[in-house]
Protein backbone atom coordinates (compact mmCIF):
# COMPACT_ATOMS: atom_id res chain seq x y z
CA UNK A 1 0.00 0.00 0.00
CA UNK A 2 1.17 3.47 -0.81
CA UNK A 3 0.97 6.10 1.51
CA UNK A 4 1.35 9.68 0.33
CA UNK A 5 2.85 11.59 3.94
CA UNK A 6 3.22 15.48 4.07
CA UNK A 7 5.19 16.21 7.52
CA UNK A 8 6.79 19.72 9.14
CA UNK A 9 10.04 20.19 10.32
CA UNK A 10 9.20 18.54 13.77
CA UNK A 11 8.22 15.29 11.43
CA UNK A 12 4.57 15.23 12.66
CA UNK A 13 2.50 14.37 10.05
CA UNK A 14 0.18 17.22 8.42
CA UNK A 15 -1.42 14.96 6.17
CA UNK A 16 -1.63 11.24 5.55
CA UNK A 17 -3.22 10.02 2.52
CA UNK A 18 -3.14 6.29 2.64
CA UNK A 19 -4.45 3.42 0.66
CA UNK A 20 -4.00 5.19 -2.74
CA UNK A 21 -2.35 3.49 -6.19
CA UNK A 22 0.94 4.84 -7.23
CA UNK A 23 -0.87 5.56 -10.45
CA UNK A 24 -3.54 7.47 -9.22
CA UNK A 25 -5.23 10.02 -11.33
CA UNK A 26 -3.28 13.54 -10.54
CA UNK A 27 -6.51 15.02 -8.63
CA UNK A 28 -5.38 12.85 -6.01
CA UNK A 29 -2.18 14.88 -5.73
CA UNK A 30 -1.82 17.73 -3.27
CA UNK A 31 -2.39 20.72 -5.55
CA UNK A 32 0.18 23.83 -5.19
CA UNK A 33 2.40 21.30 -4.10
CA UNK A 34 5.41 19.12 -4.99
CA UNK A 35 7.05 15.76 -4.48
CA UNK A 36 10.94 15.96 -3.50
CA UNK A 37 12.30 12.88 -5.41
CA UNK A 38 15.68 11.69 -6.28
CA UNK A 39 17.82 12.08 -8.94
CA UNK A 40 16.72 9.55 -10.89
CA UNK A 41 13.42 11.29 -11.56
CA UNK A 42 13.50 14.19 -14.35
CA UNK A 43 11.52 17.86 -13.34
CA UNK A 44 8.22 17.58 -14.11
CA UNK A 45 4.92 18.63 -12.85
CA UNK A 46 4.88 17.96 -9.42
CA UNK A 47 8.25 16.01 -9.25
CA UNK A 48 11.22 18.26 -7.78
CA UNK A 49 14.39 16.81 -8.17
CA UNK A 50 17.92 17.69 -6.97
CA UNK A 51 20.53 19.37 -9.68
CA UNK A 52 23.00 16.73 -10.97
CA UNK A 53 26.87 16.89 -10.28
CA UNK A 54 26.93 18.63 -7.19
CA UNK A 55 26.84 17.74 -3.82
CA UNK A 56 23.56 16.02 -2.08
CA UNK A 57 23.97 13.44 0.56
CA UNK A 58 24.34 15.12 4.18
CA UNK A 59 27.49 13.25 4.42
CA UNK A 60 28.93 14.77 1.48
CA UNK A 61 28.82 18.04 3.25
CA UNK A 62 30.51 17.82 6.58
CA UNK A 63 29.92 20.89 7.58
CA UNK A 64 30.93 22.91 4.82
CA UNK A 65 28.86 25.82 3.42
CA UNK A 66 27.29 25.75 0.13
CA UNK A 67 29.13 27.17 -2.59
CA UNK A 68 26.19 27.54 -5.34
CA UNK A 69 22.94 27.89 -5.74
CA UNK A 70 22.52 24.52 -6.84
CA UNK A 71 24.13 22.91 -3.86
CA UNK A 72 22.54 25.59 -1.75
CA UNK A 73 19.46 23.99 -3.21
CA UNK A 74 20.17 20.30 -3.19
CA UNK A 75 21.29 20.73 0.73
CA UNK A 76 18.07 21.65 1.61
CA UNK A 77 16.38 19.40 -0.70
CA UNK A 78 18.31 16.74 1.29
CA UNK A 79 17.49 18.05 4.43
CA UNK A 80 14.15 17.72 3.65
CA UNK A 81 14.01 14.41 2.23
CA UNK A 82 15.74 13.26 5.34
CA UNK A 83 13.49 14.17 7.74
CA UNK A 84 10.53 12.63 5.96
CA UNK A 85 12.54 9.44 5.63
CA UNK A 86 13.37 9.58 9.26
CA UNK A 87 9.46 10.34 9.97
CA UNK A 88 8.86 7.68 8.64
CA UNK A 89 11.39 5.72 9.87
CA UNK A 90 10.32 6.64 13.46
CA UNK A 91 6.36 6.11 12.34
CA UNK A 92 7.23 2.15 11.61
CA UNK A 93 9.20 1.69 14.44
CA UNK A 94 6.42 3.07 17.12
CA UNK A 95 4.58 0.81 14.94
CA UNK A 96 5.36 -2.91 14.17
CA UNK A 97 2.37 -3.69 12.45
CA UNK A 98 3.13 -0.88 9.62
CA UNK A 99 6.28 -2.84 8.97
CA UNK A 100 5.13 -6.34 7.65
CA UNK A 101 2.15 -7.14 5.22
CA UNK A 102 -1.20 -8.15 6.72
CA UNK A 103 -3.85 -9.72 6.57
CA UNK A 104 -6.28 -6.97 7.29
CA UNK A 105 -7.89 -5.64 3.97
CA UNK A 106 -7.05 -2.63 2.49
CA UNK A 107 -9.95 -0.96 4.02
CA UNK A 108 -9.18 -1.93 6.83
CA UNK A 109 -5.08 -0.99 6.87
CA UNK A 110 -5.92 2.61 5.36
CA UNK A 111 -7.30 3.21 9.27
CA UNK A 112 -4.19 1.42 10.50
CA UNK A 113 -1.99 3.81 9.08
CA UNK A 114 -3.76 6.50 9.70
CA UNK A 115 -4.64 6.25 13.33
CA UNK A 116 -0.74 5.08 13.42
CA UNK A 117 0.13 8.64 12.37
CA UNK A 118 -2.28 10.63 15.12
CA UNK A 119 -1.02 8.67 17.89
CA UNK A 120 2.82 9.52 16.45
CA UNK A 121 1.71 13.19 16.14
CA UNK A 122 0.03 13.03 19.92
CA UNK A 123 3.24 11.10 21.44
CA UNK A 124 5.58 13.82 19.87
CA UNK A 125 2.94 16.30 21.14
CA UNK A 126 2.90 15.08 24.27
CA UNK A 127 5.97 13.61 25.25
CA UNK A 128 9.11 16.31 25.21
CA UNK A 129 12.04 13.42 23.93
CA UNK A 130 11.01 11.07 21.63
CA UNK A 131 12.53 7.97 22.43
CA UNK A 132 12.38 6.23 19.22
CA UNK A 133 13.78 9.61 17.53
CA UNK A 134 16.95 8.51 19.29
CA UNK A 135 16.71 5.00 19.08
CA UNK A 136 16.24 5.70 14.83
CA UNK A 137 19.45 5.24 12.81
CA UNK A 138 19.54 4.86 9.33
CA UNK A 139 22.12 2.88 7.88
CA UNK A 140 22.42 5.23 4.80
CA UNK A 141 19.30 8.05 5.56
CA UNK A 142 20.24 8.77 1.67
CA UNK A 143 19.68 6.09 0.31
CA UNK A 144 16.11 4.95 -1.49
CA UNK A 145 14.42 2.62 0.98
CA UNK A 146 11.08 1.75 -0.92
CA UNK A 147 9.73 -1.03 -2.38
CA UNK A 148 10.51 -1.08 -6.48
CA UNK A 149 7.32 -3.25 -7.00
CA UNK A 150 5.26 -0.66 -4.94
CA UNK A 151 6.15 2.56 -7.26
CA UNK A 152 3.61 2.57 -10.11
CA UNK A 153 4.44 5.65 -11.96
CA UNK A 154 4.85 4.60 -15.50
CA UNK A 155 6.00 7.75 -17.14
CA UNK A 156 6.30 11.39 -16.15
CA UNK A 157 7.84 13.79 -18.98
CA UNK A 158 10.78 16.42 -18.39
CA UNK A 159 9.18 19.74 -17.92
CA UNK A 160 11.47 23.54 -18.88
CA UNK A 161 9.09 25.25 -16.86
CA UNK A 162 9.31 22.67 -13.39
CA UNK A 163 13.45 22.76 -14.43
CA UNK A 164 12.93 26.73 -14.49
CA UNK A 165 11.03 26.68 -10.98
CA UNK A 166 13.62 24.60 -9.69
CA UNK A 167 16.57 26.98 -10.34
CA UNK A 168 14.25 30.02 -9.42
CA UNK A 169 13.48 29.11 -6.40
CA UNK A 170 17.53 27.65 -5.93
CA UNK A 171 18.09 31.65 -6.60
CA UNK A 172 15.40 32.21 -3.77
CA UNK A 173 17.75 30.30 -1.34
CA UNK A 174 21.05 31.52 -2.25
CA UNK A 175 19.66 34.97 -1.65
CA UNK A 176 17.97 34.39 1.47
CA UNK A 177 21.16 32.82 2.94
CA UNK A 178 21.87 34.03 6.36
CA UNK A 179 25.63 34.01 6.18
CA UNK A 180 27.60 36.79 5.25
CA UNK A 181 28.97 36.48 2.01
CA UNK A 182 32.35 37.18 0.66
Amino acid sequence: MNVLGVVDQNMEFIYCLAGWEGSAHDGRVLRGYYYLCDAGYSNCEGFLSPFRGQRYHLKEWGGRRPRSPEEMFNMRHSTARNGVERAFGILKMRWAILRDTTWFSNKMVTKIVNACCLLHNFIRGENGADVFERLYVDEDPDEETEDVDEDLILHIQPSVQWTEFRQQLAGDLWAARSWATS
